[in-house]
Formats: structure tokens, sequence, C-alpha cells
């Protein structure tokens, strides 16, 4: 007799090993995510610190924003001396993600 097809049995094995395997690999590709929206908020800071930097030079004689805000609204707008802004837009946090500005640096709060 020839076989031309696959036993119930064999299928079920098949089954049962990739969902052992799908049970491995789904949770790793969950951590890259978290990893990755990490990484992007502490770049988003780094920058945000830089161009707080830069835009104190170029601004002494203005007041600091009290919070993130009022901030973001003088880095986004003109210099003191008639210069473009330092910051064309506020970055975006990753999802979860708040930051801040406590009168001296930029910050970020993980979920």
């Amino acid at each position: 007799m020839k076989r031309t097809a696959f036993t119930l049995i064999e299928i079920l094995i098949v089954v049962i090993l990739l969902g052992i395997l799908a049970a491995i690999v789904v949770p790793q590709f969950a951590d890259v995510s978290d990893e990755a929206a990490e990484s992007a908020a502490q770049t988003d800071i780094s920058t945000l610190n830089s161009q707080l930097q830069l835009w104190t030079n170029l601004n002494p004689n203005v007041a600091r924003g009290a919070d993130y805000a009022a901030m973001i609204a003088l880095m986004t707008a003109a210099n003191a001396d008639g210069s473009a802004a330092v910051l064309t837009q506020a970055p975006t946090p990753p999802s979860g993600y708040t930051y801040s500005f406590d009168g001296t640096t930029f910050d970020y709060t993980a979920p």
C-alpha cells in the first residue's frame, strides 16, 4: 500500500513543535520592542539637552521655561538675536513614556 498523505499523529507532532518554537520566540520580540522604545527616549533626551545648551548660549538673557511645554515653546521660537529656532518641533515620546523638564535638564519617565 502506497502512502500519499500525512497521518493525524504526524500533523499533531508538527503543530506541537511549532507551538513550542513560537512560545520561545515571541517573548524575545517583545523585549526588543521595549529596548527600542527605551533607546528612542534616550536619544530624544540627549538631543533635547544638547539643543538646550545651544539655546542657552544664543539666549543668555532669557529665562528658561518652568516646565517641558514652556521650554519647548521657547526652543521652537526664534532666538533673541533673530536667528532661527534651535528646535523645529518637539520630539514625540514612545508609547507610555513621558518627557519632562525640571528647569535645568530634560528627562524621561518609562512606563
